[in-house]
């Protein structure tokens, strides 16, 4: 059985992306500059099989990683580290 080519999301499926999770009651926030978490310790099983759904739906983030935290900054979904809080 070969694998499927998972397929790449978008840049211009970035907003879609996250108000997805967000609609889904996945917690989407920007960690510093260069990451994003997805999930809520409180969620519970509904929340995280949505994720994995909208996930699969939208495919590999990895090459927009960057991108999809810098969107998340432009709506205000962020938590900023202190030790780059005076870097930028």
């Amino acid at each position: 059985m070969a694998d499927k080519k998972r397929r790449t999301m978008s840049r211009s499926e970035i907003p879609n992306f996250v108000a997805e999770m967000i609609a889904a009651h996945c917690d989407i926030t920007a960690v510093g500059h260069e990451m994003y978490v997805i999930g809520d310790v409180d969620a519970g099983e509904r929340a995280m099989k949505d994720a994995q759904r909208i996930g699969e739906k939208y495919g590999d983030r990895d090459p927009l990683k960057l991108e999809i935290v810098s969107y998340l900054w432009s709506i205000g979904r962020y938590i900023e580290l202190a030790s780059e809080s005076t870097r930028h």
